[in-house]
C-alpha cells in the first residue's frame, strides 16, 4: 500500500497538486483535556480526481476538510491549495473552492430557486449567467420540477442534491463534500454520485469527499484514511483490499442460527472481522489463517473463499475487538429462547390496512404486515416513503387514521398508553438534551419511565456498564462522539426493560466500527427475545433481518427475507444482486409505472 507521500496517481510535471498537505497538526483544547485531531499527517489531492477521506468517527475528518477551506488554522504544517498558501491567502483559496459541510445551511423557508439565487448573490455569480447554470444544475440534479417549493419541504435526498446543487453554482476548481450522504437513501445516493462524477468529468473540478459509507470509497480514484488523527495511507482503493487476499470468507453453520454463527465467531481468535451477509457470515481471517484454521472448535462449517473488499481491508486496518457478551443485554420480560418459525404463537406487532393522512396527503396507505417475537423487521424505503410515520403510528406517538394497529397485544385505538410501556424508541436523530450530562440523562431517562428505588439504580448501573459509559458521566451528552451518543441512545430506550425495540435508522452517519458494535447489541437482543423494528438506508445491515419490508409512496412494495426479495431482483445480467442492488431495482421500477 502506498504511503501518503507516494501516492499512485501522480500529478504531471506541469500540474500542481489541488491540496498539497505536509506534517499538518490541530490539538484542541478545554479545561478537562487536550485533544489531537490531526497528527502529523501528509496527503496530497491529485487536479482533476475524486478523493475519498475515509475514517472512524473522531478520525479528524471534518478538521481537516476545514482547514482545507481556510476556515481553520492548524498548530503546525503547511498546506498548499490550488497552488496557493492556505495560512497566508485564505481568501484567494476560498475564492476557487466550494465548501458544502455536514450541516449545510440551505434555508428551509426559500423555494428552491431562492436559495439557488441566494447563493448565486454570496458566490457573486453575475446575473447574465444563472439561467444557463441553474438549468445545467436542476437538470442534473432532478430537481427542475421543484424549483418553486420550499427547501424544507423537500425530502431528505433532495435537500442534499439541491445542497450539491447551491455548492455548484459557480464551478469551483475543488469541490469539498463533508458526508453529503448521510441519512440519504441508496437511490438518492447513486443520483448524488452520478452528479459528483460527472461534473468532474465534464468541469474538471477536483474533489475531496468525505463518507461513512465504504462502499462509496471504492467509488474514488484514491482514498485518504484517517484514524484518531493520524494518516494511515493514500492509494487506489483496490491497492487496499489486495492484500487481503485469500482471508475472507463467507461462513454457514448447519447447527448454529446465523445470528448465533456471527456471535461465536467475532470472539474467535483467527478472526478479524465477522458480520452477517445474507444466511451467512462474512469473515476476515487473520494473516497466514487458512479455511481449516478459522474456527476449530465450530463444526459442521461451510466455507468459501470470496474476494475481499475495501471495507475488509478497512477495518482489518483499524478495528479493535468488538466483544458484546449475551450476559451484558437485559434478561427481558419475555425471556426465552426464540424459534425459527414466524408462525411461533400471535404475532408481536400486527398491522392491517393502516392509513395515514395529512389533510389531503396519504403519507401511509393501507399497509399490512406481521412480527413475530424475537423478530429483527427491517422497514426499508426511500426518502419520504412513510417509514417513520409508520413508526411513529406503531409508538402510539401518532395516531392512525384508519386501519388496525397492535403491539404488544394492545390495540393502540384503545390502549396506547401500556402499549408504549412495552416499548423502547430509538429516534433517528439524537433525542436526549444534550445540555445535560450522561448520568443527567440516565437520571432522567429512568424516573421518566416511572423506575423506582433499587430498580432504578440497577438499571442505571447496567447502562453504564453494559454500554461503557463511565468515562463520560460527567461530560455533556451533545458533546458526546456520534458512536457513544449512539450508545447513550440505545441504552435510553432499553432503561425499562422493554419487549420491543423500534430503531428508526439508528446508525445513520456512525462510522462502520460503531456500526458493528451496535449490531452485536441488537443481535444479542434478538436472540434474548426481543422483538426489534428498524428502519436504515444502509442495505448491508438489512441483511441482519429476518424479514424486510420495503415501502415507497407510503405502500409496501414487496415483503419477505432479504433472500427472497434478491432473488426476486434477479435478472440475466445481474443473477446475484446485493440488497442494495435489489432495493435500487424495485425502487426504480416503482417510479417508472405511471401513477394515479
Amino acid at each position: 500500500m502506498a504511503s501518503a507521500e507516494s501516492a499512485s496517481l501522480p500529478d504531471s510535471a506541469d500540474t500542481i497538486p489541488a491540496v498539497d498537505i505536509r506534517g499538518l497538526t490541530r490539538r484542541f483544547s478545554d479545561k478537562a483535556r487536550t485533544t489531537v485531531a490531526l497528527d502529523d499527517i501528509t496527503a496530497r489531492v491529485h487536479t482533476g480526481t475524486v478523493t475519498g477521506l475515509i475514517g472512524p468517527d473522531g478520525a479528524g475528518k471534518t478538521t481537516l476538510m476545514r482547514m482545507i477551506a481556510g476556515l481553520m488554522l492548524p498548530d503546525a504544517g503547511e498546506i498548499r491549495v490550488l497552488g496557493l498558501d492556505v495560512l497566508r491567502e485564505p481568501a484567494r483559496v476560498q475564492a476557487g473552492l466550494s465548501y458544502m459541510p455536514q450541516r449545510f445551511g440551505l434555508y428551509e423557508d426559500l423555494s428552491v430557486m431562492e436559495n439557488l439565487n441566494l447563493y448565486a448573490d454570496l458566490q457573486g455569480l453575475q446575473t447574465t449567467d444563472r439561467s444557463a447554470r441553474y438549468d445545467e444544475l436542476l437538470k442534473m440534479t432532478g430537481l427542475s420540477r421543484f424549483t418553486g417549493r420550499l427547501a424544507g419541504k423537500l425530502s431528505g435526498g433532495m435537500k442534499q442534491k439541491l445542497g450539491v446543487a447551491c455548492a455548484l453554482v459557480r464551478a469551483p476548481r475543488l469541490l469539498l463534500l463533508d458526508e453529503p450522504t448521510v441519512g440519504v437513501d441508496p437511490v438518492s445516493r447513486q443520483e448524488l454520485w452520478i452528479i459528483v462524477k460527472r461534473f468532474a468529468s465534464e468541469s474538471g473540478t477536483t474533489v475531496l469527499i468525505s463518507t461513512a459509507y465504504l462502499d462509496e470509497a471504492e467509488r474514488c480514484d484514491e482514498v485518504i484514511l484517517l484514524r484518531n488523527g493520524h494518516g494511515l495511507g493514500q492509494d487506489m482503493p483496490a491497492n487496499f483490499s489486495h492484500p487481503l487476499q485469500g482471508r475472507t470468507f463467507m461462513v454457514k453453520s448447519g447447527h448454529y442460527r446465523r445470528r448465533q454463527l456471527e456471535q461465536r465467531l467475532r470472539n474467535m481468535p483467527n478472526i478479524v472481522d465477522a458480520v452477517i451477509q445474507g444466511p451467512k457470515v462474512r469473515v476476515v481471517a487473520r494473516e497466514d489463517i487458512g479455511p481449516a484454521d478459522l474456527a476449530p472448535d465450530i463444526g459442521d462449517l461451510q466455507i468459501e473463499s470470496v474476494p475481499p473488499r475495501f471495507e475488509d481491508a478497512f477495518v482489518a486496518l483499524v478495528a479493535e475487538p468488538i466483544e458484546v457478551p449475551a450476559a451484558e443485554i437485559p434478561a427481558t420480560k419475555i425471556g426465552h429462547p426464540v424459534s425459527d418459525s414466524r408462525s411461533d404463537g400471535d404475532p408481536v406487532i400486527l398491522v392491517r390496512e393502516a392509513r395515514r393522512m395529512f389533510g389531503d396527503f396519504c403519507a401511509v396507505d393501507d399497509i399490512s404486515f406481521t412480527v413475530a417475537r424475537g423478530e429483527i423487521f427491517g422497514l426499508l424505503g426511500a426518502n419520504g416513503a412513510g417509514k417513520t410515520t409508520t413508526f411513529r403510528m406503531l409508538c402510539g406517538l401518532l395516531p392512525a387514521s384508519a386501519g388496525t394497529l397492535h403491539v404488544a397485544g394492545y390495540d393502540l385505538r384503545k390502549a396506547a398508553a401500556p402499549a408504549r410501556a412495552r416499548i423502547g424508541y430509538m429516534a433517528q436523530k439524537f433525542s436526549l438534551y444534550q445540555d445535560l450530562t450522561v448520568m443527567q440523562n440516565l437520571n432522567f431517562i429512568s424516573r421518566a419511565y416511572g423506575l423506582r428505588g433499587a430498580y432504578r439504580e440497577q438499571r442505571i448501573d447496567w447502562a453504564v456498564t453494559a454500554f461503557d459509559l463511565g468515562g463520560f458521566l460527567a461530560e455533556s451528552s451533545g458533546r458526546l462522539p456520534l458512536g457513544f451518543k449512539q450508545r447513550l441512545s440505545l441504552a435510553a430506550a432499553l432503561m425499562h426493560e422493554p419487549d420491543i425495540l423500534f430503531l428508526d435508522e439508528p446508525t445513520s452517519g456512525v462510522d462502520p466500527l460503531a456500526r458493528r458494535e451496535f449490531w452485536a447489541r441488537v443481535n444479542a437482543l434478538s436472540e434474548n427475545g426481543v422483538t426489534v423494528l428498524v428502519t436504515t438506508h444502509f442495505m448491508e445491515e438489512a441483511e441482519y433481518c429476518d424479514h424486510l419490508a420495503i415501502m415507497a409512496d407510503g405502500q409496501i412494495l414487496t415483503e419477505g427475507t432479504p433472500a427472497a426479495i434478491k432473488a426476486q431482483e434477479s435478472t440475466g445480467d445481474s443473477p446475484e444482486p446485493t440488497m442494495e442492488e435489489a432495493f435500487i431495482t424495485l425502487i426504480q421500477s416503482h417510479q417508472e409505472q405511471p401513477h394515479d
